[in-house]
């Protein structure tokens, strides 16, 4: 990429300072802990599920990771669950508790501060290399943290209740995943949820500061491979599509964990707009090759949105069915589905 395209990248916004602030200050103790939330180890292959699980016994849940997994991972092998599933399963599959759940990305360690003291429970996707395994992408629920130890204490579903990481940590591996973060929260409380959120609040400013925050690392080390990815992201989420490819073009050719696609789409979405089919292809196969990948949905999903735009529709179709033989509520695959019958 050359220095107009990059400079192109960092100015193609201008954002008002105001929008990108937080409007909720709240004076927050130097420590505290959340209590009455879950401690379930994880099944096998199971970090979504379980985390999520930990998180809603806060608000009296009394199943088991399992009926999260049934919905969200039918398959047990699939490697990836999205944060926005993981939302609409608390949104639409517990009737049975007044509980919600949103999703933002482009937090910072003070929001999530400031959302547990107030007894909303936080999940994070971030990176994640414990002993003896290569990067690989993880949740983890939030359980308070420590001013003076300068550390995180959190329920992992991998390594059990109270664990700590520093400060340090959680914000190095979070960047790897855009900042991204859950909120839950009974329906009395969203009025309350979106006042701490402020400006974030609204899902499509959250979009532009996320991309300020990214365009601002991306300045700082102009060779942060995942500043440039979260760019991409965010392009993809404010429907810019030319510079996320710009962007995710700029990440790649840095370098990036080799798992990385399991979990993360946002460059086969730009790459679909932008018409660059054989790229598509080409991450997918990746996926296809490994031995984990071959059982992400969306690895399928995103091979047969690429036949479709080379108007390969029957192979198309094909790849669609096998996405949602994976997971039958995967809702992108289905509607494909339905879209394409209609053509065929």
């Amino acid at each position: 990429m050359n220095r107009l395209c990059l400079l192109s990248l960092f100015l193609v916004l201008t954002i008002p300072a105001s929008a990108q602030t937080n409007e909720s200050q709240i004076e927050l103790p130097s420590a505290f802990r959340m209590r009455s939330l879950g401690s379930d180890l994880q099944g096998w292959n199971n970090c979504g599920p379980a985390t999520l699980t930990n998180a809603l016994v806060y608000f009296g849940y009394e199943d088991d990771q399992f009926r999260a997994a049934e919905w969200l991972k039918p398959n047990y092998e699939d490697k990836n669950v999205s944060p926005w599933q993981m939302a609409e399963f608390v949104n639409t599959q517990i009737p049975e508790i007044p509980v919600y759940a949103l999703v933002r990305s482009g937090g910072t360690l003070e929001q999530l501060k400031t959302l547990m003291v107030n007894g909303f429970p936080v999940v994070i996707e971030k990176g994640y290399e414990p002993q003896g395994f290569t990067w690989m992408g993880h949740y983890l629920l939030l359980s308070g943290w420590d001013e003076a130890l300068g550390e995180v204490n959190s329920m992992d579903s991998f390594k059990g209740a109270n664990t700590r990481y520093s400060f340090e940590e959680i914000e190095q591996y979070w960047q790897h995943f855009n900042y991204t973060y859950i909120v839950l929260y009974t329906v009395n409380r969203e009025e309350e949820v979106l006042a701490l959120l402020g400006a974030d609040g609204d899902e499509w400013q959250n979009h532009i500061n996320t991309l300020e925050m990214a365009r601002a690392e991306a300045i700082m080390d102009q060779e942060d491979a995942h500043a440039w990815f979260n760019m991409g992201s965010s392009f993809v989420a404010l429907g810019m599509y030319d510079a996320a490819a710009q962007a995710y073009d700029r990440s790649i050719a840095l370098g990036l964990p080799w798992r990385m696609f399991w979990y993360q789409f946002g460059a086969l979405e730009a790459y679909y707009h932008t018409e660059r089919y054989d790229d598509m292809i080409r991450i997918a196969r990746q996926n296809q090759n490994d031995s984990g990948g071959h059982y992400v949905e969306e690895t399928y999903y995103y091979l047969g949105m690429a036949r479709e735009g080379r108007g390969e529709l029957s192979k198309a179709l094909e790849n669609y069915e096998v996405a949602l033989s994976f997971n039958p509520n995967f809702s992108p695959a289905r509607e494909a589905i339905e879209r394409l019958r209609e053509r065929i």
